[in-house]
């Protein structure tokens, strides 16, 4: 090994970091690097720390909340990405690491795995649950539309409504359907619209356009708005092919704005049409029911029997009643005459009257009515009371 040349002078350790920092920093301005992100830290700061890894080397890596904030989807251990930065030096620590300023998920686009991010957040959250979702009105008198209001869905929605005939009122909430500032703005559209009264249903929407035209409505601002919303809610975003978390989350999906308005209002033909019909089935009904009566009707009165008719019957009636009834109570009188007759005969032989009959009589104290058996029951001077077969006599005792 060869010595250090003695006449060579130390440099410090920040003098050391400097020109190291020089060098990289310089000859490595701009780098693209492919790997997986592990360590991942989000602090209440906003920027976002990490390591890349791949299955030999590591190198920390850093994207201040400037660019972290334009991310369109969740960064998360394990996750591939492509990164676009620089190469620094941390002088505190001296650690070389990576200054991010893209970062972009590898296989699938940075919206894609964004829309599938949210939406699966959401679908745990019940967002999309088919129990939440609510039937629209069947007859709207005033339809809330959020959208632009110099696009072609507006256009095409009045068209829409205009061709049916449907005198419908419509209120326009005019937004910008993309741009930095649209998923906002539509949130606060579709909380204004719920404020007032006499609006029966929204319609949210705009006309195509690309994954990035559309990205508004796929944004978690204006899918809990949606949820949020206490009237039923019509998502009507681009193409039939076109699916948003809008979609998932509003009460009903339209293919396109036309549709949306075909779907919320009856065409008055159609409607005044399908009223015929039901007042021809009506009618029909109507009739064939007046003729059940009427049958019933005639069967009661072959059934009936006149007045005059039913009260001869009763009268009739009446008069066989009362003959039995005489000839019952004269029977059972004679029944209880020849029972109470023998009865009658011996109550008569035991009678005192017939003893009274014969000649005697039944003597009474007058004091207090007692019957006298014995003389010793009264003295001289008592009054006593005779009872005799004919009449009663008043005596005095002379003599006891």
């Amino acid at each position: 090994m060869d010595m250090l040349n003695e006449s060579q002078a130390p440099v410090s350790v920040s003098r050391l970091v400097t020109l190291l920092q020089e060098v990289l920093e310089d000859n490595f301005v701009q780098v693209l690097v492919e790997g997986e992100i592990s360590n991942l830290s989000r602090p209440a700061s906003g920027h976002i720390y990490l390591s890349l890894k791949d299955s030999d080397a590591q190198i920390r890596a850093v994207m201040f909340r400037s660019q972290a904030r334009k991310l369109r989807f969740e960064p998360d251990n394990g996750l591939a990405v492509i990164c676009r930065g620089r190469v620094a030096v941390y002088r505190q620590r001296g650690e070389l690491q990576l200054v991010l300023e893209t970062m972009e998920p590898v296989g699938l686009g940075s919206l894609q795995l964004a829309f599938e991010q949210l939406k699966k957040k959401l679908a745990e959250e019940g967002l999309f649950s088919e129990e939440r979702k609510r039937p629209l009105p069947a007859f709207p008198a005033r339809i809330g539309i959020v959208t632009s209001a110099t696009g072609a869905a507006i256009r095409d929605m009045l068209n829409v409504l205009v061709r049916r005939h449907s005198g419908v009122r419509v209120l326009i909430r005019p937004v910008p359907v993309q741009g930095d500032e649209a998923p906002a703005a539509i949130a606060e559209a579709i909380a204004e619209m719920n404020r007032i009264e006499d609006v029966d249903l929204l319609i949210v929407g705009r006309g195509g356009g690309s994954i990035e035209d559309l990205w508004a409505f796929n944004e978690e601002v204006v899918a809990r708005a949606i949820a949020a919303s206490a009237k039923p809610v019509v998502s009507a975003v681009g193409h039939e092919t076109d699916w948003t978390i809008a979609d998932f989350v509003a009460d009903l999906r339209a293919p396109t704005p036309s549709a949306a308005a075909e779907l919320v209002v009856r065409n008055r033909l159609e409607l005044e049409s399908h009223i015929d019909q039901l007042l021809i089935r009506l009618n029909r009904q109507l009739v064939s029911r007046l003729e059940l009566w009427r049958s019933r009707l005639e069967g009661l009165q072959r059934r009936l029997v006149p007045p005059r008719q039913r009260i001869r019957l009763q009268a009739q009636r009446l008069e066989a009643l009362e003959r039995r009834l005489c000839e019952a109570a004269r029977s059972g009188v004679t029944a209880r005459h020849r029972r109470l007759a023998p009865l009658t005969a011996r109550l008569d032989v035991l009678s005192p009257l017939k003893t009274l009959a014969r000649g005697y009589s039944i003597a009474f104290r007058e004091s207090d009515g007692a019957i006298l058996r014995s003389p010793d029951q009264v003295a001289a001077g008592d009054s006593l009371r005779l009872r005799l077969a004919e009449g009663e006599l008043r005596a005095r005792v002379e003599e006891g």
